[in-house]
C-alpha cells in the first residue's frame, strides 16, 4: 500500500505529466491539417527523436511491467525467453526490415500498413481484408492500459475500474487531436524518461548480489528450485528449449510486422537518416529489453508472491515492488515517483502509436475504400477519425474491465492472442513483398487465409480436440493440455506455415498478370 506521502506526490506527478502531453499535443495539432498529417506528420523530424520514438513506440507496458511479473513467477526461464532471444531476433528483424520497408513505402505513397501492402500488390481489397485484420490489435491497447492502471491504482491505492475510466478517456481524448506530430515529440520525451528508469530498475535490485552471482541463484532456488532452471516445467509459456528459443526467435522477426513500428521510419524526410535512426532506437531498445531483470528481484523481495498478506497476481507484481522498495525518505519518494512516470512513459509512447496506426487504418483503408463516394470533402475524414478513436475507446474500456475484474494468468496471454494472430497473418506478405519479384496478389491471399484459419485452429481446436481425446500428439500434447495456451506456439507454427505455402505456390504456379 502506498503511504500519504507517496499518494500526494504520484497526483502532483500525474498531473504535470498530463499538462506536459497536453502541450505537446496542442502544438501537434496546429500543424495537423488532414488525415496525411495525422498519420505521417508534417514536421521534418530529427532521426534522433524518430529513433527514440521506435524504442518508446516498442518498448510497452508489456516490457517494463508486464513481462517482469511472468519472470518474477517463472524465474530464469522467463528471462531467457523475453531477455534475451526474443529481443535478438526483434532488433535484427528491425534492421533488416525498416531499410527495405522504408524504399518501397515510399514508392508506394503509404500512410499505413494497409496500404502499403494493398498499393504493393495492387488490390484494395486486399488492403480492405488485412485493415480489418488490424482489428486483432485492439487486445494490444487493452493489455497496456490494464497495466497503466495498475501501477496508478497501486501508487494511488485507488479503484482501478474508475482509474481505468479516466486513463482512457485522457488517452484517447488528446489523441484525438495530436497523430504524429504530437506523438513522435511525447514519445521522445518519454523514452528519455524511459532510459533512466530503466538504469534503475535494473540496478534496483544490487543488494541481492551481496553474496555474488551464485548467492542471487541460490535466493532463488530456496524460493522454487524451477526458478533457476533454463526450463520450467511448471510454466505454460516456457516449458523447453522450443518455446524459449525457437519459438520466440520467429515471433522476435515477425513482431516487427506491426502498424506502429514497421510505418515509423516513414516519418523520416532524408533517406541519410535511415542509420542514426536505427542505431539511436536499437541502443535504446537492448536496455529497455534488460528491464525484465527487475522481475527476479521482485519475486526476491516477495518470495511468495504475496503482500500483507494478499495475493500478488503476475500483472501487479513490478507496481507492487516499485511502490514497496521505495518508501523510504524524501529521496527514495523521488526516485519512486520517478520510476513510476518511467512505467507510465512505457505505456502511453505504444498506446500512442497503436491508437495513431490503428485509427488511420480503419478511416483510410476501410471507411474511405468502401465509402469514400459519399464523402467529398476530404478535411472531414479528420473528423471521421476522431469518431473512430471514440469507438476504440468504448471498446477498450469495455475488454479491459473484464480483464480487471476477471483475470486468468494475464493480460499478457489475452494480448499476445491477437497480436500474434495478426502478424502471423501478414508477416509472409510483408517479407515477400520487400525481398521477392513479380509476387502475384494469389501468393499473399492465399498465405494469409493459411495463416488465419491455422492460428486459430492450432490455438482454440487443438485444445478441444485434445480435451475430448480425439487426438494424440504425443509430447506436442503438453503445449495445448493447460488451462493457459501459448500463443508463441501458434503463431512460430503457423509463420513457418505460411511461409512454405507462400514459396511453393509462388515459385510452382504460372506467372499469369496480377491476378488470384
Amino acid at each position: 500500500m502506498a503511504t500519504t506521502t507517496q499518494i500526494i506526490g504520484a497526483a502532483v506527478l500525474f498531473s504535470l505529466y498530463g499538462i506536459a502531453i497536453l502541450y505537446f499535443v496542442i502544438r501537434g495539432s496546429k500543424s495537423t491539417k488532414n488525415i496525411n498529417d495525422y498519420a505521417l506528420g508534417s514536421i521534418s523530424f530529427s532521426p534522433v527523436f524518430v529513433g527514440l520514438s521506435l524504442a518508446a513506440a516498442m518498448t510497452s507496458a508489456a516490457t517494463f511491467i508486464i513481462n517482469p511479473g511472468l519472470v518474477a513467477k517463472f524465474g530464469i526461464s522467463g528471462f531467457l525467453s523475453y531477455g534475451i532471444f526474443f529481443p535478438l531476433a526483434t532488433l535484427v528483424s528491425l534492421v533488416i526490415l525498416t531499410k527495405s520497408f522504408r524504399k518501397y513505402g515510399k514508392s508506394v505513397n503509404a500512410i499505413s500498413l494497409a496500404s502499403w501492402l494493398g498499393n504493393r500488390y495492387e488490390s484494395k481489397g486486399y488492403s480492405v481484408f488485412v485493415a480489418f485484420l488490424s482489428l486483432l490489435l485492439i487486445t494490444f491497447i487493452v493489455l497496456i492500459v490494464v497495466a497503466l492502471t495498475k501501477v496508478i491504482a497501486q501508487a494511488l491505492n485507488a479503484n482501478e475500474v474508475y482509474v481505468l475510466a479516466i486513463l482512457i478517456v485522457f488517452i484517447f481524448g488528446y489523441m484525438m487531436f495530436g497523430g504524429a506530430n504530437a506523438m513522435v515529440y511525447t514519445n521522445a520525451l518519454q523514452a528519455l524518461t524511459m532510459v533512466v528508469v530503466a538504469i534503475i530498475l535494473i540496478g534496483s535490485g544490487i543488494q541481492f548480489f551481496n553474496d555474488g552471482l551464485s548467492g542471487f541463484f541460490d535466493n532463488l532456488k530456496n524460493i522454487d528450485p524451477n526458478l533457476v532452471k533454463t526450463t520450467n516445467p511448471n510454466s505454460p509459456l516456457f516449458r523447453d528449449f522450443f518455446e524459449i528459443i525457437v519459438a520466440q526467435i520467429i515471433v522476435g522477426i515477425a513482431v516487427v510486422c506491426q502498424p506502429h513500428i514497421v510505418t515509423k521510419s516513414l516519418l523520416l524526410k532524408n533517406e541519410k537518416d535511415v542509420n542514426k535512426f536505427l542505431i539511436t532506437a536499437v541502443c535504446v531498445e537492448i536496455l529497455f529489453f534488460l528491464v525484465v531483470i527487475a522481475g527476479l528481484y521482485a519475486r526476491l523481495h516477495f518470495p511468495d508472491m504475496t503482500q500483507n498478506g494478499v495475493a500478488l497476481n503476475t500483472d501487479s507484481m513490478i507496481s507492487a515492488y516499485v511502490v514497496s522498495i521505495f518508501s523510504g525518505g524524501f529521496v527514495a519518494l523521488l526516485v519512486g515517483l520517478l520510476v513510476i512516470l518511467g512505467l507510465m512513459s512505457a505505456g502511453f509512447s505504444t498506446i500512442e502509436g497503436l491508437i495513431q496506426s490503428l485509427s488511420t487504418t480503419i478511416t483510410t483503408d476501410i471507411i474511405k475504400p468502401l465509402f469514400g463516394k459519399k464523402i467529398k470533402n476530404q478535411e472531414k475524414y479528420i473528423t471521421i477519425n476522431r469518431i473512430t478513436i471514440i469507438v476504440l475507446a468504448v471498446v477498450s474500456f469495455v475488454i479491459a474491465r473484464h480483464q480487471i475484474l476477471h483475470p486468468q494468468l494475464s493480460v499478457a496471454i489475452f494480448a499476445q492472442n491477437g497480436v500474434y494472430a495478426y502478424f502471423s497473418i501478414v508477416f509472409t506478405p510483408i517479407i515477400f513483398g520487400i525481398f521477392l519479384k513479380n509476387v502475384k496478389l494469389r501468393v499473399p491471399l492465399i498465405t494469409s487465409v493459411t495463416a488465419l484459419i491455422s492460428y486459430f485452429t492450432i490455438y482454440y481446436g487443438l485444445p478441444a480436440l485434445l480435451k475430448a481425446k480425439l487426438v494424440d500428439l504425443g509430447y506436442i500434447n503438453t503445449y495445448f493440455s493447460g488451462e493457459v495456451q501459448n500463443p508463441a506456439i501458434a503463431a512460430s507454427v503457423t509463420i513457418l506455415l505460411s511461409v512454405i505455402v507462400g514459396l511453393i505456390i509462388h515459385f510452382t504456379t504460372p506467372k499469369i498478370k496480377n491476378n488470384v
